[in-house]
């Protein structure tokens, strides 16, 4: 069964401990500076956003076919059977069409490192994968964010709204966006204040990427072999004239 995370924002206090909590399971900084930051990073998988004593959390939403994932080359993102969007750096050539491909804006590459990786909230999958919670939903004071069962989650998600009518926007947001997500949000305000967008289609977007790149000629990927077959040449030549002047100079001794 597909795991999942139920944020409901109306029992966040914004204590950040989800972000701080985050932080130590990967290995990221955290200090009051990193904690002031109100955008997602490459060091920052989650963060919380506070307006008019309201609040939201943002992070990888690990959809249930995501975008990201269709459109690597490598394979180097892939959804696991137990929810979780997970990244291999080993398998990444560094093209970033996962960060023009996510509807949501979240992959982060690290342009100031020598080694740079796509960065992204991967929703703890070796927490999961050993039976545990995620790590912010096991930090969480109050219980806003909440891990278990997709099924079971959107189930008690319904139970909140329909015996709370006034209390929440109603809509679960996830449930059906981009054709599903692992992580479910409720909110007593609407989504959009927190810059989430509402117009998405409840289809998966692979489904209409595909639609699109199936129709593409044929000769694309030829050329593409062109390009590889003509840089490699260029390359081979640039050096046998290093191997050539070198044993020139050896020879002039």
């Amino acid at each position: 069964m597909s795991k999942a995370l139920l944020y409901d924002a109306t029992l966040c206090i914004g204590c950040k401990q989800c972000e701080q909590a985050c932080a130590d399971k990967n290995k990221l900084p955290y200090d009051d500076k990193v904690a002031a930051e109100t955008r997602q990073s490459e060091h920052k998988f989650t963060v919380v956003l506070a307006k008019d004593d309201k609040f939201m959390r943002r992070l990888c939403m690990n959809c249930n076919d995501p975008a990201c994932a269709s459109v690597c080359p490598v394979a180097a993102l892939r959804k696991t059977p137990a929810g979780p969007v997970i990244y291999e750096a080993s398998r990444c050539m560094g093209c970033r069409y996962c960060m023009l491909a996510c509807p949501f804006g979240v992959p982060r590459y690290e342009w100031n490192s020598v080694n740079p990786k796509v960065q992204k909230c991967t929703m703890c999958s070796d927490r999961v994968l050993a039976g545990q919670q995620t790590a912010c939903a096991e930090a969480c004071p109050t219980g806003a964010t909440k891990f278990g069962e997709r099924s079971e989650l959107l189930a008690e998600a319904r139970l909140r709204l329909r015996d709370n009518p006034g209390k929440y926007v109603d809509h679960i947001y996830g449930e059906n966006e981009v054709g599903g997500t692992s992580v479910l949000l409720l909110s007593s305000v609407s989504f959009e204040e927190f810059g989430y967008r509402t117009d998405f289609p409840t289809d998966p977007l692979p489904n209409r990427t595909f639609a699109v790149q199936s129709r593409i000629p044929d000769f694309v990927p030829l050329w593409g072999s062109m390009l590889g077959g003509i840089w490699w040449i260029t390359h081979r030549r640039e050096e046998v004239a290093k191997a050539e002047g070198g044993e020139k100079k050896g020879g002039a001794k």
